[in-house]
């Protein structure tokens, strides 16, 4: 099948099917509530800067599409409401518009309509390993683009009949990618990112890494309902048998702070509070892709009101918390429990820390 072909049939799926994974990670972390915040509501402040350019809240629209027609009105629609509300837009993979040019008004779309926000180019590792550093170029012009997430997407590609799985050399491959003109992302699409590979990233020259961690959309799931629709029952068993595959978001997000990097939460992140719990842990922003989905084929002020409730959310998280700020909610105490704790307790993190007061200010 084409790339575009998968494309449509992607959204198709995420939009009629149950494609997350069976655990909501994010319910595994508390934070601790003050019964006397010492704040006014009104004094809480979520702006910050990313990538150069300053948001409304600590939010970013994941990449979700574009290389087919269909997707161009998605895209419009996503990136109007990232203007219109000030956060960051990531556009899906742009391997689409590489091979046919045709494709690329599909992805240039987001910036004519969000000319004042971050926005985050896409392709797969895999293809930056076959094709080299100088695609990176243009697909950065393609959408003027503040930086380029180079996605790992190994799982998809295993349970995908057309799925490419050649994964050495990628370090090597992503190391070039850093030396380029455009900042570079790592992010990964539903597995998450351990400690041993971020730091191998760092080590690489990437500064940001995208978890991109269990408990959202699983494309294990979407490619076993691909599979099962072509009549491929080994595939769809394959990605049955590996819908809940990976290291959750907030273990994710732990081990990649550990490592050094700058950290986007994604993967499950469904309300303000997840975005919330995800900065109490050290990521700088979060990121959200499938709830916005659905909204975005309608119009843009639907996905607008979907930020918008992100964002209250947010603020009344930290207004519950008694932070005023970011930097105050990045060290507010978060209780770690269940599963997530007794992972990262295996994997040599002390996560009473996270329960500590880490700043006696107030």
């Amino acid at each position: 099948m084409t790339t575009p072909g998968r494309k449509l049939d992607h959204i198709r799926i995420c939009l009629e099917e149950e494609v997350e994974s069976a655990w909501r990670p994010f319910n595994d972390l508390m934070l601790v509530p003050r019964a006397l915040p010492g704040i006014d509501a009104s004094e809480v402040n979520t702006r910050c800067r990313f990538l150069g350019k300053e948001l409304a809240a600590p939010l970013m629209i994941c990449g979700m599409t574009g290389g087919h027609p269909d997707t161009k009105e998605i895209n419009r629609n996503l990136a109007r409401a990232a203007q219109e509300v000030g956060v960051a837009l990531g556009v899906g993979s742009q391997r689409a518009a590489l091979e046919d040019p045709m494709m690329e008004e599909t992805f240039s779309v987001v910036r004519d309509a969000a000319p004042g926000v971050p926005v985050v180019g896409n392709i797969g590792a895999v293809q930056l390993r076959k094709e080299g550093p100088e695609i990176l170029d243009r697909l950065a012009e393609m959408i003027d683009a503040d930086a380029l997430a180079i996605h790992l997407n190994f799982l998809q590609e295993r349970v995908q009949p057309e799925g490419e799985c050649w994964g050495g050399g990628l370090i090597e491959a992503i190391g070039s990618a850093t030396r380029g003109k455009v900042p570079i992302i790592v992010k990964e699409t539903g597995a998450g990112i351990c400690r041993e590979d971020a730091v191998a990233l760092v080590d690489a020259g990437v500064r940001i890494i995208d978890v991109g961690g269990l408990g959202g959309t699983s494309w294990a799931a979407v490619e076993a309902r691909r599979a099962e629709e072509k009549g491929d029952q080994e595939s769809f068993r394959l990605g049955r048998t590996f819908r809940n595959w990976g290291l959750p978001t907030p273990a994710s997000v732990v081990e990649c702070v550990a490592a050094g990097a700058e950290v986007i939460s994604s993967g499950g992140v469904r309300s303000g509070a997840d975005v919330a719990k995800s900065l109490a842990l050290g990521a700088t922003i979060a990121g959200s892709a499938l709830p916005l989905l659905a909204p975005a084929t309608k119009s843009a002020e639907e996905v607008a009101e979907v930020l918008r409730r992100y964002i209250r959310e947010l603020r009344t998280s930290m207004f519950l918390t008694a932070c005023v700020d970011l930097a105050e909610l990045g060290s507010a105490p978060i209780v770690v429990g269940g599963r997530v704790r007794e992972i990262l307790d295996q994997r040599g993190f002390e996560t009473k820390k996270f329960a500590i007061i880490r700043d006696i200010s107030r």
